[in-house]
Parts: structure tokens; C-alpha cells; sequence
């Protein structure tokens, strides 16, 4: 057994059971993200020819994350009309799921290693997720496909917007996190507190001193990202430290600083998210190895190119649909 191996992939699977937890605390991607219009209708499309074609398909979908392929497979296909396995490194995001879909099958493990399964599969998906564990990973996918089965794959573009906005999000609070801005709040605040109940000003003016350089920092970040980068996290935090600076005597420390130490885990998790997003992100070379490597296992690449937006230069994602033996 390869502890140092081991090692890594727990703590892959702490960091996105903290993800999955807290995902509303700051946004992966916004502007282009998974209800999107374009990925909606990838789905809908998908599922719809699932249904002409199998009466209860047996579907898996890997890297489940929060369980956006399987509302869409709910919502074509009914929730009794199929039997559905997600597999996800989480054990969060699966006990999402679970309680989201009761007749959900959820299965807590690695693509890199799939846990065994019965017999194929006749749909196999996934939405941004198999990227993540490497291009290693389609070969497990199709080991559980069924002899005539499909598989249908969305993986984050190398070019695309929602890559983009994850780059943006990861320069933005990267650059937040490096000038130390919330620790050096912290200490603001509790000077600012100490004063407030009659304590000498002078610490306080110098812990606004030593701020002040941060401040700039996230200004220039703005200036640069516009405020709704990295799901607005920068500008609200920016603003909510000016408020509670200006009415300082309303609150209580022990609120503002735990609120301050909270966001300042959250955005140091964002930032491993939006950096394994953005090294997940496969350019063109490796998609063409991708499709090779399909091909070599025998199977049919029926589709395979970027996904695009009507009215948009830049594509969404790589779209891909496999067929396990050619027609």
C-alpha cells in the first residue's frame, strides 16, 4: 500500500467534503455554470434519446458532485424510470444526493479505482468531474459500460468561460489571501474594539496603518476582476469590513472576528477548488488524446467537440458522446 498515495486522496476527499458542505459560501462559477441554458439542453437532448432507446436504463454518473446530471435524468426520464449509481470521492456530496433522490444509488469512491460493480452499465456520465482524476480515468468509465451502452461526458475547457471565471476567482482571492487582509481586519477590529471601550487609540491607528496597504491590494483587485469575481466574495468582504468599521460600536467582537476567521477558511478552500478547476481543464491536445483513446478501446466517438453558446465565441465546456460499439 502506497501511504503517500493514500494520503493525497484523503485529503482530496476532505477538501471536497468541506466544498460540497459550504457551497454556497463562495461561488465555483457563475456566469456560465452548470444551469447554464447550453448544458441544460446537452442534457435534456441526452436523456431524451436515453429513454427512446432503453425502457430503465442502468445509469451511473461519476464525480456526482452535487448531483446536477442526475436532476437532469430525473427530470426526462422520471424518478422510477431508471436505476441510478452516482460515484463521487465525497462522501457529502453523495449523502446529498441520497436525501435529494431517495432511489439514488450512491457509492462513495475514487474513479481512479472504481469500486466493482455487478454487471455494465447502459449510460455512463459525468459533468465536470472525470477531468479531475486524469485521463486515466475514461478507461474505468468504459469498463463498466454495458456491451451496447453509452456514455456522455461534459469536461472543463482549457479556453472556455467558465474556465476563465475560475482563473479570474483564483488570481483574485489568491492575491487576497497574499496581502493578508483578513488577518490584518483582525487585528484591526480588536484594537478598534479595545478603543471603543476606553482603551489607548494608538494600537488601533497603527493596526489601521499596517491595513491600509491591503486595502489597495483589494481595491486594485476590483478594478481589475470587477466586483463580481469569485462569486462577489472580494467585494462583500470589502464592503462588509468598511460598514462594520464605520458602526464599529453596534457589534459584537466575538461575531465579527469569527465571521472574519470563517471567511478566511472558506476562501482558502475556494482557492484549492478554483485550482484543481483550472489544472483540471483539458486543452485541445489532450481531448484529441481523450477521443484516441476511446477509439483504441473499441468504442464509437459519435460526438465529440466543444460545447457552444448561441451568440458566444468562447465555449462552455468539451462535450463528448460515446457509443460502445460503433453503428
Amino acid at each position: 500500500m502506497n501511504t503517500d498515495i493514500d494520503a493525497d486522496l484523503s485529503r482530496e476527499a476532505q477538501s471536497w467534503d468541506a466544498y460540497w458542505q459550504d457551497t454556497d459560501a463562495v461561488g465555483a462559477y457563475s456566469a456560465a455554470g452548470t444551469d447554464h441554458p447550453a448544458i441544460i439542453g446537452f442534457w435534456t437532448d441526452f436523456f431524451t434519446h436515453v429513454r427512446k432507446r432503453y425502457d430503465k436504463p442502468r445509469i451511473i454518473d461519476l464525480a456526482s458532485g452535487n448531483g446536477a446530471v442526475v436532476r437532469h435524468a430525473v427530470n426526462v426520464l422520471g424518478a422510477d424510470s431508471a436505476d441510478i449509481t452516482c460515484v463521487d470521492i465525497s462522501a457529502s456530496a453523495i449523502a446529498s444526493i441520497r436525501e435529494q433522490h431517495r432511489g439514488v444509488c450512491g457509492v462513495v469512491g475514487d474513479l481512479r479505482s472504481m469500486p466493482p460493480f455487478s454487471s455494465g452499465f447502459d449510460v455512463i456520465t459525468s459533468q465536470f468531474g472525470l477531468e479531475y482524476a486524469g485521463l486515466d480515468a475514461i478507461d474505468e468509465a468504459l469498463r463498466v459500460m454495458a456491451p451496447q451502452g453509452q456514455l456522455a461526458l461534459l469536461a472543463h475547457h482549457r479556453d472556455s468561460s467558465i474556465h476563465r471565471e475560475c482563473a479570474a476567482g483564483l488570481d483574485a482571492v489568491g492575491r487576497m489571501l497574499a496581502c493578508r487582509f483578513i488577518p490584518l481586519a483582525m487585528d484591526f477590529f480588536r484594537a478598534g474594539f479595545d478603543a471603543v471601550r476606553g482603551a489607548d487609540r494608538s494600537p488601533y491607528d497603527e493596526a489601521a496603518k499596517r491595513l491600509n496597504p491591503a486595502v489597495k491590494v483589494m481595491e486594485e483587485i476590483l478594478a481589475q476582476h470587477g466586483e463580481q469575481v469569485a462569486g462577489g466574495s472580494i467585494a462583500h468582504l470589502y464592503s462588509d469590513v468598511s460598514r462594520i468599521h464605520e458602526r464599529i460600536a453596534r457589534y459584537d467582537p466575538d461575531e465579527v472576528l469569527g465571521w472574519l476567521e470563517r471567511m478566511h477558511d472558506r476562501l482558502e478552500e475556494y482557492v484549492s477548488r478554483m485550482a484543481s478547476m483550472v489544472g483540471a481543464a483539458v486543452d485541445d491536445d489532450d481531448f484529441a488524446e481523450l477521443c484516441a483513446r476511446i477509439e483504441k478501446k473499441g468504442c464509437a466517438v459519435d460526438q465529440a467537440g466543444p460545447l457552444l453558446a448561441p451568440g458566444h465565441d468562447l465555449p462552455l465546456a468539451w462535450a463528448l458522446l460515446v457509443s460502445a460499439r460503433a453503428s
